[in-house]
Protein backbone atom coordinates (compact mmCIF):
# COMPACT_ATOMS: atom_id res chain seq x y z
CA UNK A 1 0.00 0.00 0.00
CA UNK A 2 1.30 3.18 -0.49
CA UNK A 3 1.50 5.80 1.91
CA UNK A 4 1.19 10.02 1.47
CA UNK A 5 3.54 11.50 3.94
CA UNK A 6 1.73 14.69 6.14
CA UNK A 7 3.33 17.06 3.39
CA UNK A 8 1.98 15.24 0.65
CA UNK A 9 -1.31 15.11 1.81
CA UNK A 10 -1.86 18.75 2.83
CA UNK A 11 -0.37 19.53 -0.42
CA UNK A 12 -2.89 17.12 -2.29
CA UNK A 13 -5.59 18.94 0.07
CA UNK A 14 -4.86 22.52 -1.16
CA UNK A 15 -5.04 21.16 -4.37
CA UNK A 16 -8.34 19.72 -4.75
CA UNK A 17 -9.88 22.80 -3.09
CA UNK A 18 -8.42 24.98 -5.96
CA UNK A 19 -9.78 22.88 -8.84
CA UNK A 20 -13.61 23.07 -9.60
CA UNK A 21 -14.49 19.34 -9.78
CA UNK A 22 -15.25 16.73 -6.98
CA UNK A 23 -13.20 13.78 -6.57
CA UNK A 24 -14.96 10.61 -6.30
CA UNK A 25 -13.43 6.66 -6.14
CA UNK A 26 -13.77 4.08 -8.24
CA UNK A 27 -12.35 0.40 -8.53
CA UNK A 28 -11.41 0.30 -12.04
CA UNK A 29 -9.73 -3.41 -13.26
CA UNK A 30 -8.84 -3.88 -9.65
CA UNK A 31 -7.30 -0.82 -9.05
CA UNK A 32 -9.06 1.94 -6.67
CA UNK A 33 -8.79 4.71 -8.43
CA UNK A 34 -9.24 8.87 -7.80
CA UNK A 35 -10.85 10.59 -10.40
CA UNK A 36 -11.66 13.65 -10.68
CA UNK A 37 -15.05 14.60 -12.06
CA UNK A 38 -17.13 18.14 -13.25
CA UNK A 39 -17.76 20.81 -15.44
CA UNK A 40 -20.60 21.19 -18.24
CA UNK A 41 -20.85 19.39 -21.63
CA UNK A 42 -19.47 16.23 -23.80
CA UNK A 43 -17.27 14.04 -21.78
CA UNK A 44 -13.13 14.82 -22.20
CA UNK A 45 -10.94 12.49 -20.22
CA UNK A 46 -7.61 13.86 -19.68
CA UNK A 47 -4.79 11.46 -18.49
CA UNK A 48 -1.52 13.04 -17.24
CA UNK A 49 1.87 11.45 -17.81
CA UNK A 50 4.39 9.66 -15.79
CA UNK A 51 5.48 10.94 -12.46
CA UNK A 52 2.33 13.60 -12.25
CA UNK A 53 -1.24 13.06 -11.16
CA UNK A 54 -4.86 14.57 -11.65
CA UNK A 55 -3.70 17.59 -10.21
CA UNK A 56 -1.28 18.51 -12.80
CA UNK A 57 -4.19 19.91 -14.81
CA UNK A 58 -4.94 22.12 -12.69
CA UNK A 59 -3.74 25.19 -14.96
CA UNK A 60 -6.27 24.20 -18.18
CA UNK A 61 -9.22 22.42 -16.40
CA UNK A 62 -11.03 25.78 -15.13
CA UNK A 63 -10.95 26.79 -18.93
CA UNK A 64 -11.69 23.30 -20.48
CA UNK A 65 -14.58 22.51 -17.62
CA UNK A 66 -16.83 25.41 -18.92
CA UNK A 67 -17.53 23.10 -22.50
CA UNK A 68 -16.59 19.80 -21.63
CA UNK A 69 -17.46 17.12 -18.90
CA UNK A 70 -14.17 16.22 -17.57
CA UNK A 71 -13.04 12.99 -16.11
CA UNK A 72 -9.38 13.55 -14.85
CA UNK A 73 -7.71 9.99 -13.25
CA UNK A 74 -4.30 9.34 -11.27
CA UNK A 75 -3.01 6.37 -13.66
CA UNK A 76 -2.61 3.04 -12.09
CA UNK A 77 -0.41 3.42 -9.27
CA UNK A 78 0.50 7.13 -9.33
CA UNK A 79 -1.39 9.82 -7.18
CA UNK A 80 -4.00 8.37 -5.16
CA UNK A 81 -4.20 5.08 -7.23
CA UNK A 82 -3.18 2.91 -5.43
CA UNK A 83 -2.05 -0.43 -6.86
CA UNK A 84 -2.93 -3.45 -4.21
CA UNK A 85 -0.69 -6.03 -3.57
CA UNK A 86 -2.55 -9.29 -5.24
CA UNK A 87 -3.05 -7.23 -8.24
CA UNK A 88 -0.05 -7.63 -11.38
CA UNK A 89 0.12 -4.25 -13.27
CA UNK A 90 0.27 -4.55 -17.04
CA UNK A 91 -0.35 -2.92 -19.95
CA UNK A 92 -3.29 -4.59 -20.80
CA UNK A 93 -4.96 -3.89 -17.25
CA UNK A 94 -4.21 -0.31 -18.22
CA UNK A 95 -5.78 -0.40 -21.10
CA UNK A 96 -8.82 -2.60 -19.57
CA UNK A 97 -8.66 0.12 -16.30
CA UNK A 98 -9.60 3.03 -19.28
CA UNK A 99 -12.53 1.23 -20.52
CA UNK A 100 -13.82 0.62 -17.41
CA UNK A 101 -13.07 4.19 -16.10
CA UNK A 102 -14.95 5.71 -19.70
CA UNK A 103 -17.80 3.01 -19.32
CA UNK A 104 -18.45 4.05 -15.65
CA UNK A 105 -18.29 7.93 -16.39
CA UNK A 106 -18.78 8.86 -19.76
CA UNK A 107 -22.29 9.15 -21.74
CA UNK A 108 -21.02 9.12 -24.81
CA UNK A 109 -17.56 8.09 -26.46
CA UNK A 110 -15.28 10.88 -25.22
CA UNK A 111 -12.54 13.00 -26.30
CA UNK A 112 -9.97 11.38 -25.48
CA UNK A 113 -6.79 13.79 -24.25
CA UNK A 114 -3.19 11.91 -22.90
CA UNK A 115 -0.01 13.80 -22.45
CA UNK A 116 3.75 11.99 -22.01
CA UNK A 117 2.49 8.39 -21.29
CA UNK A 118 -1.30 9.53 -20.71
CA UNK A 119 -0.79 9.46 -24.57
CA UNK A 120 0.50 6.07 -24.84
CA UNK A 121 -2.34 4.44 -23.02
CA UNK A 122 -4.52 6.80 -24.67
CA UNK A 123 -3.59 5.91 -28.21
CA UNK A 124 -3.21 2.31 -27.26
CA UNK A 125 -6.82 2.38 -26.26
CA UNK A 126 -8.08 4.54 -29.56
CA UNK A 127 -6.51 1.45 -31.18
CA UNK A 128 -8.18 -1.50 -29.57
CA UNK A 129 -11.57 0.45 -28.63
CA UNK A 130 -11.78 3.21 -31.33
CA UNK A 131 -16.11 2.91 -31.28
CA UNK A 132 -15.69 4.22 -27.89
CA UNK A 133 -13.61 7.34 -28.65
CA UNK A 134 -14.83 10.53 -29.97
CA UNK A 135 -11.59 12.21 -30.76
CA UNK A 136 -8.25 11.57 -29.67
CA UNK A 137 -5.62 14.20 -28.17
CA UNK A 138 -1.78 13.44 -28.53
CA UNK A 139 0.10 16.25 -26.41
CA UNK A 140 3.73 15.52 -25.99
CA UNK A 141 2.65 11.43 -26.50
CA UNK A 142 5.26 8.85 -25.78
CA UNK A 143 4.93 5.80 -27.92
CA UNK A 144 5.04 7.37 -31.24
CA UNK A 145 9.04 7.14 -31.79
CA UNK A 146 12.00 5.70 -29.57
CA UNK A 147 12.47 6.88 -25.88
CA UNK A 148 15.58 8.71 -26.43
CA UNK A 149 15.51 11.96 -24.46
CA UNK A 150 18.36 14.97 -24.78
CA UNK A 151 21.30 14.13 -22.87
CA UNK A 152 21.00 16.66 -20.35
CA UNK A 153 17.50 16.30 -19.04
CA UNK A 154 18.15 12.55 -19.29
CA UNK A 155 20.99 13.07 -16.60
CA UNK A 156 18.85 15.15 -14.35
CA UNK A 157 16.49 12.24 -14.71
CA UNK A 158 18.63 10.04 -13.68
CA UNK A 159 20.08 12.05 -10.88
CA UNK A 160 16.22 12.77 -9.34
CA UNK A 161 15.50 8.77 -9.49
CA UNK A 162 18.62 8.27 -7.45
CA UNK A 163 18.32 10.71 -5.87
CA UNK A 164 14.87 12.33 -5.07
CA UNK A 165 14.75 15.69 -2.94
CA UNK A 166 13.79 19.06 -3.49
CA UNK A 167 17.36 20.04 -5.25
CA UNK A 168 16.73 17.65 -7.75
CA UNK A 169 13.56 17.86 -9.14
CA UNK A 170 13.79 21.09 -9.96
CA UNK A 171 16.76 20.22 -11.34
CA UNK A 172 15.02 18.10 -13.73
CA UNK A 173 11.65 20.41 -14.22
CA UNK A 174 14.92 23.25 -15.53
CA UNK A 175 15.60 20.86 -17.80
CA UNK A 176 11.98 20.25 -18.63
CA UNK A 177 10.63 23.21 -19.32
CA UNK A 178 11.94 26.25 -21.32
CA UNK A 179 11.02 28.60 -18.06
CA UNK A 180 11.26 27.00 -14.90
CA UNK A 181 11.18 30.14 -13.11
CA UNK A 182 8.60 31.80 -15.03
CA UNK A 183 6.07 28.73 -14.52
CA UNK A 184 6.81 29.01 -10.70
CA UNK A 185 6.07 32.54 -10.33
CA UNK A 186 2.82 32.10 -12.92
CA UNK A 187 1.48 29.45 -10.53
CA UNK A 188 2.13 31.12 -7.10
CA UNK A 189 1.50 29.33 -4.01
CA UNK A 190 -0.30 26.64 -6.34
CA UNK A 191 3.38 26.00 -7.93
CA UNK A 192 4.45 24.25 -3.97
CA UNK A 193 1.32 21.62 -4.20
CA UNK A 194 2.23 20.70 -6.97
CA UNK A 195 5.87 20.04 -6.55
CA UNK A 196 5.47 18.93 -3.22
CA UNK A 197 2.75 16.58 -3.74
CA UNK A 198 4.88 15.21 -6.89
CA UNK A 199 8.16 14.86 -4.73
CA UNK A 200 6.02 13.00 -2.03
CA UNK A 201 4.42 10.44 -4.53
CA UNK A 202 8.67 10.22 -6.10
CA UNK A 203 9.40 8.95 -3.00
CA UNK A 204 7.10 6.30 -2.43
CA UNK A 205 8.03 2.88 -3.40
CA UNK A 206 4.54 1.69 -4.57
CA UNK A 207 4.74 4.68 -6.55
CA UNK A 208 8.04 4.20 -8.17
CA UNK A 209 7.74 0.50 -8.87
CA UNK A 210 4.34 1.15 -10.46
CA UNK A 211 6.08 4.15 -12.88
CA UNK A 212 8.73 1.60 -13.74
CA UNK A 213 5.98 -0.88 -15.02
CA UNK A 214 4.60 2.09 -17.12
CA UNK A 215 7.95 3.21 -18.38
CA UNK A 216 8.75 -0.09 -19.89
CA UNK A 217 5.01 -0.91 -21.33
CA UNK A 218 4.30 2.63 -22.54
CA UNK A 219 7.34 4.70 -23.33
CA UNK A 220 10.61 1.89 -24.33
CA UNK A 221 7.97 0.40 -26.58
CA UNK A 222 7.29 1.86 -29.68
CA UNK A 223 3.21 1.75 -30.31
CA UNK A 224 3.12 0.09 -34.46
CA UNK A 225 2.80 2.18 -37.27
CA UNK A 226 -0.39 0.12 -38.36
CA UNK A 227 -1.89 0.09 -34.57
CA UNK A 228 -1.64 3.75 -34.93
CA UNK A 229 -3.56 4.05 -38.47
CA UNK A 230 -6.17 1.29 -37.63
CA UNK A 231 -7.42 4.02 -35.02
CA UNK A 232 -10.94 5.52 -36.40
CA UNK A 233 -11.48 8.40 -34.46
CA UNK A 234 -10.15 11.76 -35.20
CA UNK A 235 -6.58 12.65 -33.77
CA UNK A 236 -4.33 15.51 -33.15
CA UNK A 237 -1.01 16.33 -32.24
CA UNK A 238 -0.16 19.04 -29.77
CA UNK A 239 3.82 19.22 -28.76
CA UNK A 240 5.86 22.21 -27.09
CA UNK A 241 8.28 22.77 -29.78
CA UNK A 242 11.31 22.34 -27.00
CA UNK A 243 10.68 19.04 -25.56
CA UNK A 244 13.33 17.17 -23.99
CA UNK A 245 11.83 14.34 -23.05
CA UNK A 246 9.34 13.36 -26.57
CA UNK A 247 10.82 15.31 -29.23
CA UNK A 248 9.09 17.26 -31.69
CA UNK A 249 10.63 14.97 -34.78
CA UNK A 250 8.42 11.91 -33.59
CA UNK A 251 5.19 14.07 -33.79
CA UNK A 252 6.27 15.30 -36.89
CA UNK A 253 6.86 11.83 -38.21
CA UNK A 254 3.50 10.86 -36.79
CA UNK A 255 1.74 13.73 -38.49
CA UNK A 256 3.46 13.27 -42.01
CA UNK A 257 2.26 9.20 -41.76
CA UNK A 258 -1.17 9.36 -40.14
CA UNK A 259 -2.26 12.60 -41.75
CA UNK A 260 -2.94 13.98 -38.29
CA UNK A 261 -2.96 18.07 -37.96
CA UNK A 262 0.21 18.95 -35.43
CA UNK A 263 0.18 22.15 -33.16
CA UNK A 264 3.36 23.23 -32.50
CA UNK A 265 3.56 25.40 -28.80
CA UNK A 266 6.26 27.85 -29.02
CA UNK A 267 8.52 28.66 -25.77
CA UNK A 268 7.57 24.79 -24.16
CA UNK A 269 8.92 22.17 -23.20
CA UNK A 270 7.85 18.44 -22.25
CA UNK A 271 4.13 20.14 -19.83
CA UNK A 272 2.07 22.34 -22.10
CA UNK A 273 -0.45 22.05 -19.03
CA UNK A 274 1.98 23.64 -16.85
CA UNK A 275 4.09 26.20 -19.16
CA UNK A 276 1.66 27.23 -21.46
CA UNK A 277 -1.81 25.94 -20.45
CA UNK A 278 -3.53 29.28 -22.19
CA UNK A 279 -1.83 28.25 -25.24
CA UNK A 280 -2.81 24.26 -24.79
CA UNK A 281 -6.32 25.03 -24.18
CA UNK A 282 -6.06 27.22 -27.43
CA UNK A 283 -4.66 24.15 -29.23
CA UNK A 284 -7.17 21.94 -28.20
CA UNK A 285 -9.95 24.05 -29.11
CA UNK A 286 -8.52 24.54 -32.48
CA UNK A 287 -7.85 20.76 -32.87
CA UNK A 288 -11.47 19.85 -32.02
CA UNK A 289 -13.07 22.23 -34.25
CA UNK A 290 -11.00 21.35 -37.39
CA UNK A 291 -12.19 18.98 -39.50
CA UNK A 292 -9.78 15.35 -40.13
CA UNK A 293 -6.78 16.32 -42.19
CA UNK A 294 -3.48 16.46 -43.41
CA UNK A 295 -2.57 20.48 -41.85
CA UNK A 296 -0.53 21.92 -39.20
CA UNK A 297 0.13 24.88 -37.12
Amino acid sequence: MNRTSTVGAEARRRLLAEIPLTEHHRDLAGVPTAVLEGGSGPPMVLLHGIGQSALGWIGVIPDLASSWTLIVPDLPGQGASEVPGDVTLTAGRVVEWLAELVAATCAAPPVLVGHNLGGAVAARFAAEHGDRVAALVLVDAFGLGPFRPAPRFAVSMAAFQMRTTERTRDRMLGRCMVDFDGVRGDFGERWDGIADYALDRARTPGVRAAGRMLMKEFALRVIPPADLAAIPAPTALVWGRQDPEARLRYGEGAAARHGWPLHVIDDCGADPHLERPDALVAALRTALRAPHGRTRS
